[in-house]
């Protein structure tokens, strides 16, 4: 039954707790729009109020402009969709002066994902963006290729997965969520090792790497050839990772995947998310994060759960 069906007649009065602490970031409520399907938070003020997130994810920042790969760079899925944008954003400097001043008009948890080709690069992001007034956390995006390694991605390995970590957390003393890929062997065993290099917190699934084909062409959809898949597609993924993942570490796990309404994000937190990110829905319905917190909070009311942190980790298994 969806969580918006139910009586609330005699429920009116009763307002539950909904406030979630993330590595010390104390987010209003646990839905968080997610890097990369948000903007820059300007975008969405014709459809939703931004004060009622619980945390804004601004598109990945480089060190410098980029411009992203070529088109087409989109393609829509069964169940999902394909991206490979090739991380295009207007650079860190630029988005202190030029967007920042625009957040900060909003009583929201601004968090900045980061991505770099070096660990040099990942600090000096960092270092920049730990002094601007509105930035109040950091997302570590360890997806990106490590040029210095053959161009295997940061979060691939364990080792270089702890090291950069470790890096931005010298130079930071915001807190440092590192976004975890599902691209892995093992992901919880790179959430243990975020976690031991000082990782405030992790968030996951990043896109699952995907390909689409044109039959009548006999070439790739997308110009990139591969791209991250999103969507319902990779919930079930996403789910099952959250869970290994909160089994392994103990530091705030926020799901991520295929994350389209409020029953949606209420399994994540039963599996012990401490909050959600809405990435591929805002794409489907502009309104997709307001509807998810009004859908969380009706189903706290109807069953008379006064804390949300009451219901994150209450899965029940016969195991």
């Amino acid at each position: 039954m969806s969580v918006m069906k139910g009586r609330t007649d005699q429920l009116d009065n009763y307002e539950p707790l909904t406030a979630v602490d993330i590595g010390g970031l104390i987010l209003k409520n646990p839905v968080m729009a997610a890097s990369g399907t948000f903007g820059y938070g300007e975008e969405y003020v014709p459809y939703i109020d931004l004060n009622r997130l619980g945390g804004l994810i601004v598109k990945g920042l480089s060190l410098e402009p980029r411009e992203g790969n070529p088109p087409p760079r989109i393609m829509e899925t069964p169940c999902g969709m394909l991206n490979a944008i090739g991380m295009n954003n207007v650079g860190v400097r630029a988005f202190i002066d030029r967007k920042l001043p625009f957040l900060r008009q909003f009583d929201m948890t601004v968090i900045v994902n980061i991505y770099g080709e070096t660990i040099d690069e990942y600090k000096k992001v960092a270092e920049i963006l730990s002094t601007p007034d509105g930035v109040h956390g950091l997302e570590l995006n360890i997806s990106c290729p490590n040029v210095k390694k053959g161009g295997i991605a940061f979060g691939a390995d364990p080792d270089t997965a702890h090291e950069v970590t470790r890096a931005v957390k010298s130079v930071t003393d915001l807190p440092v969520i590192v976004k975890l890929t599902p691209n892995v062997r093992d992901i919880a065993e790179i959430a243990e090792s975020v976690a031991a290099a000082g990782a405030d917190a992790v968030s996951l699934i990043n896109t699952v790497t995907g390909m689409s084909v044109d039959i009548e062409q006999r070439r790739p959809h997308l110009k990139n050839i591969t791209g991250g898949l999103s969507g319902p597609a990779i919930k079930p993924i996403a789910l099952r990772m959250v869970w290994e993942v909160v089994n392994r570490v103990s530091i705030p796990v926020i799901g991520i995947g295929g994350i389209m309404d409020a029953n949606d994000a209420i399994e994540f937190l039963i599996v012990g998310a401490s909050a959600v990110q809405i990435g591929t829905a805002n794409f489907v319905n502009s309104r997709a994060t307001m509807e998810i917190i009004e859908g969380i909070d009706h189903y706290l009311k109807i069953h008379q759960i006064r804390d949300i942190n009451d219901l994150i980790g209450t899965l029940k298994t016969d195991r």
